[in-house]
Formats: structure tokens, sequence, C-alpha cells
């Protein structure tokens, strides 16, 4: 028979542990390069909380107590309760509709007196990662059923769906991390392979003129016909097969991407996507569009030196000099010229990678990704050895919000990707966002600590 656990520190993975430590730790040290001025009490400072990173030590301080607490609660309460959360989480997102501050273009934030805002697309990631545990778990679940991954599917996006109303796209594309644990759980392959096609194919509509882009559509049509006609002639369905692939790529470039570029994003959206991909002169049907979308290239400093050269946004400049100027070893801790120099916006949040490129270098950056994919390998490796489908399912849930964090906010901090607007886990500056991950990491070290129950 299982006994609960008679002690806090019984059953913890504490290699778990010690990598959120270390990523904290590391998040402060960051925090604290780019805000501390030569002269600064820093005694003073951080008694004071008049500095973000004295505010995020405070908050630390509180997801502490939040860690203690989870370890200290009973892991059939986070079964117990799934569902309720899922509800209340979805309630506070539309809460954001009549009482939501508005931050950065988005009302998506609730103020919690005047020290802290919390974002409930956030904090909802943890309440989806229940539901979707405790629905998958459930003895008459079967995952191989198509009604079944339609249920998951609106379990899982739902919170995206409205945080996309809220103007939070960014925040809406971390919802699909959640395909990983679908996968896990027996997601056939076609469906991921048709998901990252249709990304794809998105990407190719947007680079690459029309003409080009039906040539080579059609010649790749043609390639399939000729390698497959044998089977074609014995069966004429799949020559309408190619057919109808063929005609959905040119809608998708005809029609697909004009009406997100034109009627679903908005300009500042349209102008991130626009600097990733060095596009400055997309033909838009509406000349207010057209007036609106200079406006932004103008207002977020997106321009170009020399006629024909591509277009390059100015935070995502900025940071690229910043991470190239440390070099291998880094200009060292508190050296840093542009970060200091506060020539990087957003810095301390959607852009605290470019610190540790800049203070720490080649090898900094590296460090940081072992310890991520360290702490991704570790629950991946806890949640295989779970005999709870509850708790499997959660931490691959985590797995793959981690993942889906670091490859964007690393991506668009090297202009690799548009500027999403996401964090990077336990780094940046944020107690909405520490407190966030500190829940879900610490749920699953709970659950790993009572891996011999059956939770459902």
């Amino acid at each position: 028979m299982y006994k609960k656990n008679p002690s806090i520190s019984k059953g913890i993975d504490w290699v778990t542990v010690m990598l959120y430590l270390l990523l904290v730790l590391i998040g402060l040290t960051c925090i604290f390069s780019v805000e501390y001025k030569s002269g600064d009490n820093v005694v003073q400072t951080f008694l004071g909380l008049k500095k973000e990173y004295s505010k995020q030590l405070l908050f630390f301080g509180v997801s502490v107590v939040v860690a203690v607490f989870i370890l200290l609660t009973d892991s059939k309460f986070f079964t117990a309760t799934s569902n309720l959360a899922y509800a209340f989480g979805i309630l506070l997102i539309l809460a954001t509709f009549a009482v939501g501050k508005e931050v950065g273009g988005s009302k998506s934030w609730i103020a919690i007196g005047s020290f802290m805002n919390i974002q409930p697309v956030e904090l909802c990631k943890i309440f989806t990662s229940l539901a979707l545990a405790k629905y998958l778990s459930m003895p008459e679940t079967n995952f191989h059923k198509i009604e079944t991954q339609l249920i998951a599917a609106a379990i899982a996006f739902s919170p995206a769906i409205l945080s996309v109303l809220q103007k939070e796209p960014g925040a809406a594309i971390v919802y699909f991390s959640f395909a990983i644990a679908f996968y896990r759980e027996g997601l056939p392959t076609l469906y991921l392979i048709i998901l990252f096609s249709f990304a794809i194919l998105v990407i190719a509509s947007i680079v690459i003129s029309s003409n080009t882009f039906f040539i080579a559509i059609t010649i790749v049509a043609l390639l399939f016909v000729f390698i497959y006609w044998r089977k074609i002639k014995r069966d004429i369905i799949k020559l309408f097969l190619i057919i109808a692939v063929w005609g959905l790529c040119i809608g998708v470039k005809l029609f697909v991407v004009p009406a997100l570029f034109n009627s679903v994003l908005k300009p500042h959206q349209v102008v991130r996507i626009f600097a990733t991909f060095g596009i400055d002169d997309y033909k838009f049907k509406d000349s207010a569009r057209v007036a609106e979308i200079q406006k932004e290239f103008a207002k977020l400093g997106t321009t170009k030196k020399k006629p024909g050269e591509k277009v390059e946004s100015y935070n995502v400049k900025q940071s690229k000099i910043a991470i190239g100027s440390g070099g291998f070893w880094g200009k060292g801790f508190l050296q840093g010229t542009q970060t200091r120099g506060e020539f990087v916006p957003a810095q301390n949040t959607d852009f605290i990678f470019s610190s540790v490129g800049e203070n720490f270098g080649f090898w900094g950056c590296m460090v940081l990704m072992i310890l991520y994919f360290g702490l991704m390998i570790r629950l991946v490796f806890l949640a295989e050895r779970q005999r709870s489908t509850f708790s499997r399912v959660y931490m691959y849930c985590v797995v793959g919000i981690l993942f889906f964090h670091v490859a964007l906010n690393v991506c668009m901090t090297l202009g690799l990707a548009p500027s999403p607007g996401i964090t990077l886990p336990l780094l940046s500056y944020g107690g909405s966002s520490l407190i966030t991950f500190t829940i879900l990491l610490f749920i699953s070290v709970k659950l790993d600590a009572d891996r011999h129950m059956i939770l459902r």
C-alpha cells in the first residue's frame, strides 16, 4: 500500500531542482548586468525594490514559497482540480476583455495593485496541461479515435484562440507545443507532417514571388506524376490527389497569405514578419493598409541602408550586434556596451539572450542551451518512468512548452524568426513568467516524487 511521503524532500528529483536554480540564477545575473549602474548602492536597490533585478529577486522568493507549497500538496489534488482550474483559466482570460490592462498594444494583462501584472494566458498553460493530462488519462479515453483527438485539440487550443482575440498571437503559438504530448500518446505522424508542411508552405508563400512559386509548385507536381505514373494508371484517384494538393498550394499563395496580411494580422505583426524575411515591398490592395505598414516600419526603426538591401528590425539588429560583439569568451560580467548602454530594446525581457551572448560569449550561450536541453531531457526521463498516464502527459506538456519558448525566443533574438513577444523561461524579467514556469516544473517534481501512485 502507498504511504504518503513523510518529508518534503522525500522522492524529490534534485537534478531538476538544481537545473531550475541554475537557470534562475543566470537570469538574475543577466538582469543585474544590464541594469546596474556604477555607483549604485546594491543593498539599497535590492531592499528598495526600485530596480527590475530587485523585483525579480522578490518574484523568485515568491516562487520558492509556491514551490514549497506544491511539494507539500497531495498529488491527487492536481487530478481532482484540473478541470476546475482549466475553467477558471478560461474565465480569467475572458475577464481581460472587460478589466484587462493594455501593455504593448495587447489587452491581455490583469493588474495586481501597482506592483505586478499577470497575464492569464501564461497561467492558463498550467491549467491546460493539467486538463489535457486529466482527459487523456481517463480509462475510457482512446486517443486513436478522431473524436478524442478533436476534444483534446479543443482543450489545447481554446486559450490560444482567445489569445489571438486579445491581439497576442505570440502567446497563442506556444499552445502548439501540446502537439509533442499528443504525439507521445499516439497522434499519427501524418498529422505532424501536414502541420509542418503547411507552415513551410506559408513561409514559402511569403518569401517567394508569385511566378517563381507557381513554377516551382507545378514542377514538383509534375515530378510526382512522373514518379508515380504506374500507380496513377492503376488508380486515377492518385492523380486527382496530386492536383488537389497543387491547387491547395496555389490557394495558400493567392488567398490565404494575402488574407492574413490584409485582414488578420495587425500592422506591427506584419512588420515583424517582413523584417525577419527582409521584405519591404509587399503589395497591399488597401492604400490605408500601406500607410499603416509604413508607419510601423518607421516606429519600430525598421530600415535599410542601401537600395536593394533587405530591411532589418532595429531591435533584432541591436540584439545581433550585442551577441556578435561577445565573441567566443564574451566581454565579461558588467562589461557589455550594447546591453549596458540600453541599445537593445526589451533587453531584460524578450531579448535577454543578447545579454548572455555579450557578457559570456559563445561558450556562455552554449552552456545555457545545455542547461535548457538538460532540463528537457531530464523531464522526458521522469515522464517515461511514471506509472500514471496523467503524470506522463503533464510532463510532456511541460517539455513542449519549454522547448517552444526557448526555440522561439532564441531564434527571434538571432533574427531567425519573427518576434512573437514570448519570454525566455526562468531568465526573462517578470513575475508572471517566473511563477508560471516554477509551478509547471514543481508540479512535475511533485508528481515524480509520488510516481508510485496511479493518478487519474
